[in-house]
């Protein structure tokens, strides 16, 4: 009887020291990681999550490069940097260097279809003027409310020169026949959302495009203070055009319509990395294929950054406050790393 007690506890201190190994297991101890990251600030908390997550499976990462699409993809390939998590695609498809699919591949979802772009309007005044599209804003009384400068025009907040969707939104003025209704405000974006935050919150009509994830969805609530508004049809610019199915939408809350043609491709938010860099790194592939972050997580923590918590020692907190309020995700998403690597 003793003996039989002795192998049970025998037995089971084997079980919890192996499982305790298996939880600290460091299958990328020895390693150096090099990431990147985007120059929008929006995507620099996914950097942060999964830089945490490869830290606690051994990896010694470097701080990460700020680099820009173009450069980061020809650096992906190149084996310069390992990976980022600010792929957008198909937005991306046409910056990638023709050799990218030999060297480099796209990795897990870190927001399927998060990479969305529209107009919105605030809900009290789409519903006083019945506003559907862009094209309501040709009605005399709409664009009378929604001038702030005494142009005569409607002013709709929208992206500074040299921006992407600033090229969108001036196509859509010219095939829409906007440009005598509609006046596209191309200055400071973030200072034009807080003077638009100010107007709304004083009762006044507000027009803008944004895109997610971000903040001014998370202070403009789609559905309660803003809709998403049609653009009157589909008319892709030559960029667009292979992707011209991913401009109109279904289930987009806060929308006008169900589907909503948003005029702009929407985007799945996916992790990059260097082909030799998963293959050598099964750990790595593993937790960039399962990282994963709810569109509304992102939004809150971007409204933080615009509060001003935009330090890299404030991105940070945020990360370990995101983990420690989704344990059990993380370590489900460690645990699947750390076997992949047996």
């Amino acid at each position: 009887m003793k003996l039989m007690k002795y192998l049970l506890t025998a037995l089971l201190a084997v079980l919890i020291a192996s499982s305790a190994f298996a939880m600290d297991m460091q299958p990328g101890k020895g390693v150096t990681l090099q990431p990147a990251r985007a120059t929008w600030n929006t995507g620099f908390f996914q950097e942060a999550l999964v830089r945490k997550g490869l830290e606690a499976l051994g990896y010694d990462v470097k701080k990460p490069r700020d680099l820009t699409n173009p450069i980061f993809y020809k650096s992906v390939t190149l084996g310069d940097v390992d990976y980022w998590t600010n792929g957008w695609f198909p937005m991306h498809d046409a910056q990638l260097p023709k050799n990218f699919a030999e060297k480099a591949q796209k990795i897990g979802f870190v927001a399927k279809a998060g990479g969305m772009q529209g107009y919105l309007v605030s809900k009290r005044d789409a519903e006083k003027y019945n506003i559907k599209s862009l094209d309501d804003f040709k009605r005399p009384e709409v664009m009378k409310a929604f001038d702030t400068n005494g142009d005569g025009k409607a002013d709709l907040t929208a992206c500074p020169p040299g921006w992407g969707c600033e090229q969108v939104i001036s196509h859509h003025m010219k095939v829409y026949d906007l440009d005598d209704y509609i006046n596209p405000v191309k200055a400071s974006y973030e200072a034009g959302m807080a003077a638009a935050l100010g107007g709304f919150k004083a009762g006044k009509p507000v027009f803008f495009y944004t895109w997610t994830p971000n903040w001014t969805v998370y202070k403009f609530k789609p559905g309660k203070d803003v809709v998403w508004i049609n653009v009157p049809e589909i008319k892709p610019t030559e960029a667009q055009a292979s992707n011209a199915d991913r401009m109109t939408v279904s289930g987009v809350e806060g929308a006008v319509s169900d589907p909503l043609k948003a005029g702009f491709v929407v985007s799945d938010i996916r992790a990059v990395a260097n082909k030799k860099f998963l293959k050598k790194n099964p750990a790595a592939a593993k937790f960039l294929e399962l990282f994963t972050l709810p569109l509304a997580d992102i939004n809150a923590q971007n409204t933080r950054m615009n509060a001003g918590e935009k330090s890299d020692k404030d991105i940070a907190k945020h990360a370990d406050e995101w983990i420690a309020n989704n344990q059990e995700k993380w370590n489900g998403w460690l645990k699947a790393a750390r076997e992949a690597a047996e």
